[in-house]
């Protein structure tokens, strides 16, 4: 099935917002068996194992009936003997043995086969989630992605641990001990049968319930973690604007929504659970009246009615497993619909194209994007990029700058036009994007640096973080290279992170290196170091910098000026400086600024 016939036919979106796609019942069903495919020889085998395990389970009550009659007998005819009750006694035992034994077998290999099968689907949806294009993410909402990556993926993480194996179980455990009732006597399977109109109408009066309710629940729960995250994400602005009391009434509101959906559910799950105890003691109540009638008609015996009894008593722990496992596996559909629905969604477009340009190292031509249904912020750019050399690009807030460098990236693909550059080759990718938001991954620094280069060697971390001018104050950490950096760890400012980010620039060795304003969050004081460590780390390779200081542009080999998403000026700085047009009065504004400073 193509992805984009998936995702036309078989998703869902909001009206009222832009969050990523959830894939309809029919689509996570068949996801599921997709998932399942690979290892369907193991769950044929843990089926039979486990039904192997409830049918030896089910000679219990036949074997406590027969221990029944046994002493009714014996009663009977005024003394029971011993003897005749070893051999029923020691084949309980063996029975409990070997359904001990065989159950234990048979949920191992469901556990195992469920994380394949959950191993696969996480798999799935990190590599398609990383693909997403930023404009994507960004008109969704980063909570809704952060949303399915913890609570969807933990619902359905717990589910196939735990809920699955005894779901099957408990399953198997229903239909086999109706098969047995119909075997001791028909009449007993009838009886036992007039609890099954209320479980299923209960069951269904349920399921309808359960499932729009619980995709509210994740969704509200969505939209809780993307207020948290803007109001403790952007705290300092909150503040400095006095905005406190409106985002916690934000917050408050959100999260009121959350938990009144959560009291939803627990009145629906105790409505459940009334609805069907009542269709147990029916049932319970028929196969009783059934014994007691066979029994006077000695069309069975005492012990017969006591195993119908038993085998309908038995029913109680699997019916109730199995209903507290439905409301997790309600939850766990939605869950998966959610993640299935993130899997599902077609490549929007193809990366740059590869291949060498017969005229320039990178060939971009007729680049247009828009993100969404806004105004296009780049019209038909074209830009070459010659092997070695080092552009700047430069202009006005909003001008479609980064939105370029993304594209030539990679990271963005374009609403229209191409790019065409060097494929990758010998371990070196095509492109690599430094921009400017700065993150320090948990771990050591080493294993930090070695993101970009997995089998890097220590020499050759050192070598990269000597050609930034970060290998002095990195050896002065507590552990040099082995100091735990990242949240919750040893701290490193601004400066530093983005000269380990470039180092990881160095080690990747790419063909064509794309910062975006790299320099920008290191402030004044760290922006000549940090230009320094810039220039060296893409010393021989083809670069584009998204000038964030005009010194970069200055030192770049060709300076390329955008204004409203349109190139209006190329060339060296010194012509463009002196030629009075859109980087002539930047500079003059820039210079004048910092000269106001000084």
């Amino acid at each position: 099935m193509q992805q984009t016939e998936a995702t036309d036919e078989t998703t869902e979106r909001s009206s009222a917002t832009d969050l990523l796609p959830v894939a309809t019942g029919r689509r996570t069903r068949a996801a599921a068996l997709e998932l399942l495919r690979p290892d369907r020889g193991l769950a044929v085998r843990s089926a039979l194992v486990l039904v192997a395990a409830t049918a030896v389970g089910l000679l219990m009550q036949p074997l406590l009936g027969r221990i029944v009659d046994l002493v009714a007998d014996g009663a009977r005819g005024g003394s029971v003997s011993t003897g005749v009750l070893t051999l029923p006694v020691v084949l309980l035992v063996a029975v409990a043995l070997v359904q001990g034994a065989s159950t234990a077998l048979g949920l191992g290999m469901v556990a195992r086969l469920g994380e394949s099968v959950l191993a696969r689907l996480r798999e799935r949806f990190v590599e398609r989630a990383l693909a997403l294009p930023a404009d994507r993410i960004e008109r969704a909402g980063s909570g809704d992605l952060t949303a399915r990556v913890t609570g969807d993926v933990a619902r359905v993480s717990e589910a196939v641990r735990s809920a699955l194996p005894e779901l099957a179980r408990a399953t198997l455990t229903i239909i086999l001990t109706l098969v047995a009732l119909a075997v001791l006597d028909w009449r007993f399977l009838v009886a036992a049968l007039l609890a099954v109109p209320v479980q299923a109408w209960t069951a269904r009066w349920y399921v309808g319930r359960a499932v729009p309710l619980y995709a509210k629940q994740r969704i509200a729960t969505g939209a809780q973690q993307q207020q948290l995250l803007e109001t403790i994400g952007g705290a300092d602005t909150v503040r400095g604007h006095l905005l406190e009391d409106d985002h916690t009434q934000r917050v408050e509101k959100r999260s009121r929504a959350a938990v009144e959906l959560s009291k939803r559910g627990v009145r629906l799950v105790l409505g459940f659970y009334g609805r069907l105890h009542i269709g147990e003691y029916i049932g319970l109540v028929g196969v009783l009246l059934a014994g007691l009638i066979l029994v006077r008609e000695d069309a069975v015996s005492i012990g017969t009615a006591t195993a119908a009894a038993l085998y309908f008593h038995n029913l109680f722990g699997p019916i109730n497993a199995a209903l507290v496992l439905l409301d997790d596996a309600q939850s766990a559909t939605a869950g998966l619909a959610r993640l299935v629905g993130v899997t599902d969604l077609p490549i929007e477009a193809d990366g740059p194209a590869t291949g060498r340009s017969e005229d320039a190292f990178v060939h971009v031509r007729g680049i247009t994007h828009s993100y969404g249904d806004a105004s296009p912020v780049l019209h038909d750019v074209d830009l070459d990029l010659h092997e070695g050399e080092h552009v700047a690009l430069v202009g006005t807030s909003g001008a479609g700058k980064s939105t370029l460098a993304r594209i030539l990236a990679g990271v963005q693909p374009p609403t229209g036009g191409e790019v065409t550059m060097p494929a990758a080759a010998n371990g070196r990718p095509g492109a690599v994007l430094v921009s400017q938001e700065l993150h320090v991954f948990a771990g050591t620094l080493a294993e930090d640096l070695r993101l970009a280069k997995p089998d890097a060697s220590e020499a050759e971390l050192r070598a990269a973080l000597s050609t930034v001018d970060a290998l002095t104050w990195a050896e002065t950490l507590p552990d040099g290279l082995d100091t735990v950096v990242g949240e919750g760890a040893h701290s490193l400012d601004a400066a530093k992170a983005q000269q380990l980010a470039l180092a990881r620039l160095v080690l990747a060795d790419p063909l064509i290196a794309v910062l975006d304003e790299a320099t920008a969050e290191a402030g004044s004081a760290g922006a000549r170091l940090l230009e320094q460590s810039a220039r060296a780390a893409l010393d021989g390779r083809t670069a584009l910098i998204v000038a964030h200081r005009l010194t970069q542009a200055a030192t770049a080999d060709r300076v390329v000026v955008l204004e409203h998403g349109r190139v209006v000026e190329s060339g060296p700085h010194e012509r463009l400086k002196d030629a009075g047009g859109p980087y002539a009065r930047l500079w003059a504004a820039w210079s004048g600024t910092r000269q106001s400073a000084s």
